[in-house]
């Protein structure tokens, strides 16, 4: 079993930086796709950034490119989303999610572990 936790979330003005940490334990040897997604109120959940465990691609959202950035550290089983010039539209709770195929994709469905998430509100 897999265990996601996240921790950073928090109000923010617009124009600021966020940083999001996801701390995974337990049989964190299936995590080969790290990800974050992020559900605002009445919307379906959407695709944020994904880092391969291997090789440390990463996936960028068009909406969020260049200004978020995604990393991770599998010595300690944990993956960051670093969020720079923040938008009120970036207002959403924030789930870090793994998938234990090394494919990074943008449907939340193809993912096996959530976390449980974590609210980030940026105030214009």
């Amino acid at each position: 079993q897999v265990e996601l936790a996240e921790s950073g979330g928090g109000l923010v003005q617009a124009g600021g930086s966020l940083r999001l940490s996801c701390a995974a334990s337990g049989r964190t040897f299936n995590i080969y796709t790290m990800a974050w997604f992020r559900q605002a109120p009445g919307k379906e959940r959407e695709f944020v950034a994904a880092i391969t465990a291997i090789g440390g691609r990463t996936y960028y959202a068009d909406s969020v490119k260049a200004r978020f950035s995604i990393s991770r550290d599998n010595a300690k089983s944990t993956w960051d989303l670093q969020m720079n010039a923040m938008k009120s539209e970036d207002t959403a709770v924030y789930y870090c999610a793994g998938r234990s195929k090394p494919a990074p994709v943008d449907d939340f469905q193809q993912y096996d572990y959530w976390g449980q998430g974590t609210q980030v509100t940026v105030s214009s």
